[in-house]
């Protein structure tokens, strides 16, 4: 939402709701500025935060995107060389670059500079490799150093330095997940009859076809990372140059595709917020406090009202009515830990990890292939998926190169 335009397919807050309340980190990036970063975020939204104290207000993030709010919360950013000045930056830095080279190459350069962070890093993780060689380049320190002497500072914790705003809490709005599902696909119904596409066309219109016609699209970077630009690129650069039969396929493809990494990207949200703030208890993650929002019609029982009371509680210093959510977390869990499944060729990363490739239907597909292959009396050939296993969470594994 920090870029200008675009309105529909970034979900901003209508010119209706923000007459209601002041926003502000909305529409004042140049949409070319390819290289905005959470720490540009940060370097701006601290100050206004400050600015927001200092007339007796209470500041009010808004999620979206949790590693963001994370910036704002902890010292958990990195500092590299200084921006030459506050002009759009067109050209690109040295991540950018970095993120050129193969995936073997980066994560080789970076085991010689900072082991330790190697190994917590996939291989297959371009833009975090590229983001730690960086570092290094940058501060002649290892990123490895930087957070740990983060970590250890007094307040410190598993999430980095000691809280920016000791009095923090966090609000998190959860539904069930049939009815998060139903209401995001009606989202992006709307989006369409709200003219996304129009905008979509537009912007790639102006911004995207020369870039397209040189084969230099970038989905890595900037707004064209945000969700919705992939999914329509295939319709977009062939709209009038094929079939109208074609085109509408290729249209209704999007509109789906939208829609399933629309859901994905929810439910990432959600494991963010359990794994980071649920499951890392210590005293420097504030309280969060879930609200249910599954059913609308009772918003004002289930939502508001208590939130208010919350809210409430913290500005007068006492107690909130309602408990702050807890969950159960693994104090043996190892994050980091390193296993190959021979029988998929993957790397897997992190117990949790683990377990869950190991319940996959890629897992189990390959496993009962194999069961199948060295049966007594098996006479050769494939063995398809016969589609009868199930996940319980989906399989994040990468491929190894």
């Amino acid at each position: 939402q920090v870029y200008k335009g675009l309105d529909i397919i970034t979900n901003k807050v209508s010119p209706q709701e923000q007459r209601l309340c002041r926003h502000h980190m909305i529409s004042f990036v140049d949409p070319l500025v390819s290289n905005y970063t959470v720490v540009d975020f940060r370097d701006k939204a601290v100050p206004l935060i400050s600015y927001i104290f200092a007339r007796d207000k209470i500041p009010i993030v808004v999620g979206g995107t949790n590693y963001y709010i994370e910036s704002l919360l902890w010292k958990v950013l990195i500092n590299t060389k200084e921006k030459p000045s506050n002009a759009p930056r067109l050209d690109s830095d040295r991540k950018v670059e970095l993120e050129q080279l193969d995936s073997a190459e980066l994560h080789r350069r970076l085991s010689q500079v900072d082991p330790e962070m190697a190994a917590r890093l996939h291989p297959h993780d371009k833009r975090k490799v590229a983001r730690s060689l960086q570092v290094f380049e940058e501060t002649g320190i290892p990123h490895s150093e930087i957070l740990h002497q983060q970590q250890e500072e007094e307040g410190g914790g598993p999430l980095g330095g000691p809280l920016k705003y000791p009095h923090s809490c966090i609000l998190w709005l959860h539904a069930d997940q049939a009815a998060l599902d139903a209401r995001l696909e009606k989202r992006v119904d709307d989006m369409v009859a709200a003219g996304l596409l129009e905008e979509l066309r537009d912007f790639h219109r102006r911004y995207n076809q020369e870039k397209v016609a040189e084969n230099r699209q970038d989905y890595q970077h900037g707004i064209f990372q945000s969700i919705g630009f992939k999914e329509f690129h295939e319709y977009l650069v062939t709209e009038g140059n094929c079939s109208p039969q074609t085109s509408a396929l290729l249209l209704e493809k999007g509109i789906q595709a939208l829609k399933q990494v629309t859901k994905r990207y929810a439910r990432r949200q959600n494991k963010w917020v359990r794994n980071r703030f649920l499951k890392r208890p210590g005293p420097n993650v504030p309280p969060v406090y879930g609200l249910e929002v599954s059913d609308l019609q009772r918003w004002e029982e289930d939502v508001l009202k208590p939130a208010l009371e919350i809210v409430e509680s913290f500005i007068q210093g006492r107690e909130p009515p309602a408990e702050p959510l807890r969950m159960e977390h693994d104090e043996k869990e190892n994050k980091r830990s390193q296993r190959r499944c021979e029988l998929c060729d993957r790397l897997i990363i992190g117990d949790r990890e683990w377990a869950a490739h190991t319940r996959s239907k890629s897992h189990l597909h390959h496993l009962k292939k194999r069961r199948k292959l060295e049966a007594p009396g098996h006479a050769g050939g494939t063995v398809g998926d016969s589609g009868d296993t199930e996940t319980s969470e989906e399989d994040g594994s990468l491929p190894l190169p």
